[in-house]
């Protein structure tokens, strides 16, 4: 696939620019961050297409550590190399390890309050909303992969099947299932 060149489209001006542009994603991002993500860096400040976006996806999902995490390191080593790489991670840390440590201080004192259950239930389902959202979102991208459509659907279905119903662990199923899409996709990209 060819993207257009890193040169002849918006990117981060500076190294301030990176770790604030990474900094207003982590304050937006609680819960569900991928369709934030995708907006931000897709949509709004075009520094990729959704292609990329979706390749960096995939990669920042088999790396360990938080895939939000996995994709600032590699935009930021993209535009600035190692040292871009660890502004985008301190702009997605920074700001986010300070409010967890002052709301860890107030749920320590209101963790029995109903009201407060009955508030983290209902951001569990807006953040499986999000991550559904997200996804629907981004299928279209999925007509140019070289898989077929309904084995991506089928490769997606098996591993909910594999995850939330039998209760696999998520290595095992991306394991199985990520080596069986990387083998067939290379043997349809091979010359």
């Amino acid at each position: 696939m060819s993207s257009p060149n890193l040169e002849s489209r918006p990117r981060p001006h500076s190294l301030g620019d990176l770790f604030l542009s990474f900094t207003w994603l982590a304050l937006q991002g609680f819960g569900g961050v991928m369709a934030i993500v995708q907006r931000e860096l897709v949509e709004n400040k075009r520094w990729l297409t959704n292609e990329e976006f979706l390749e960096d996806w995939a990669v920042a999902q088999i790396m360990p550590g938080p895939n939000v995490v996995n994709i600032a390191l590699m935009i930021g080593g993209r535009y600035f190399g190692l040292r871009g790489a660890l502004v985008a991670l301190c702009g997605m840390l920074a700001a986010p390890l300070v409010l967890v440590l002052f709301m860890t201080l107030l749920y320590s004192h209101f963790a029995d309050h109903p009201g407060v259950a009955g508030a983290l239930r209902g951001m569990s389902a807006v953040a499986a909303g999000m991550i559904i959202a997200a996804g629907l979102k981004l299928a279209p991208a999925l007509k140019r992969n070289p898989l077929p459509l309904p084995f991506s659907i089928a490769a997606a279905i098996a591993c909910f099947v594999f995850v939330a119903l039998l209760r696999w662990p998520l290595g095992y199923a991306l394991l199985g299932l990520g080596t069986l899409s990387c083998t067939l996709a290379y043997r349809r990209l091979k010359p």
